[in-house]
């Protein structure tokens, strides 16, 4: 590792750290030429996932453009922004295991309707009235109607 100062390559690490939820490592290093410390980050150079659109269009899959849709969702709700960050994770997670190089956008949208369901209705049902793009008023009722029921059937 060469030194971003003076270019030197006699650098040692003096500290590693596990970060981004383990998928990374973070490591403090000083040159031993100029004496200057700077940080590197080691991680696991993964294939890019491809996001198959709608219009069969092909993006690489963005968790910043997905944690945006979510927070715009949760907006004025009870949910913190690491909750939002760690729901992208998990959903980044559960792509990246499956191991695929391309994946369909109505499964990164179901994937994050189930994650918002489980955190906080109202947000689910903002999600899913943008995703699936409700129409009217019925289109909120037939989302909602199996929540209701859901709730009326718990025990007390």
């Amino acid at each position: 590792m060469k030194c971003p100062f003076c270019q030197g390559s006699n650098t040692r690490v003096i500290d590693s750290r596990t970060c981004r939820e383990g998928f990374a490592i973070r490591r403090r290093r000083l040159c031993e030429g100029c004496d200057n410390r700077f940080t590197t980050y080691e991680q696991i150079d993964e294939t890019p996932v491809v996001v198959v659109k709608k219009d069969q269009s092909r993006v690489p899959f963005n968790r910043e453009k997905l944690r945006v849709g979510v927070e715009k969702a949760c907006y004025k709700r009870p949910i913190s922004p690491e909750q939002v960050e760690e729901l992208a994770a998990r959903i980044e997670a559960t792509i990246l295991a499956r191991g695929e190089t391309e994946v369909q956008s109505t499964n990164v949208g179901e994937l994050a309707m189930e994650e918002l369901r489980q955190l906080d209705q109202v947000a689910y049902v903002r999600f899913a009235s943008v995703y699936r793009e409700f129409k009217d008023i019925n289109d909120f009722e037939a989302e909602i109607k199996p929540l209701l029921e859901k709730l009326v059937k718990k025990p007390d």
